[in-house]
């Protein structure tokens, strides 16, 4: 089953005192090659809210139908400088599944027969 996991995040203000060309420098260096380790089984999209609510500063969003995955590539954000060091901060997390009563009708219609 797909499910879609919304990450809600926060940068810290010594992550914002930092100039843009190190910031670049942090991501690129920690988030580019996890992302890239899980391309083949979480899908990632990132997403600025800063201008448009307040509970997080940027969100992403991650497709995956491996939650063992998913949860590994967390686990590997966790222990980069980012999250350890204080810069981001992890604000919310919602998962659902798309399109879960479809699969649970579908399971239905095969048991009744």
């Amino acid at each position: 089953m797909p499910y879609m996991i919304i990450l809600g995040y926060s940068f810290s203000p010594q992550w914002l005192a930092l100039d843009r060309a190190e910031r670049r420098r942090l991501k690129d260096a920690h988030i580019g090659p996890i992302a890239a380790r899980y391309a083949d089984r979480v899908r990632m999209r990132f997403f600025d809210a800063e201008a448009f609510q307040t509970q997080f500063s940027d969100f992403a969003l991650l497709e995956t139908e491996d939650l063992q995955a998913y949860y590994f590539l967390v686990e590997e954000l966790r222990d980069t400088p980012l999250i350890s060091q204080g810069y981001l901060t992890i604000k919310d997390i919602f998962l659902g599944v798309e399109d879960g009563h479809q699969a649970y009708e579908r399971i239905l219609a095969g048991a009744g027969s």
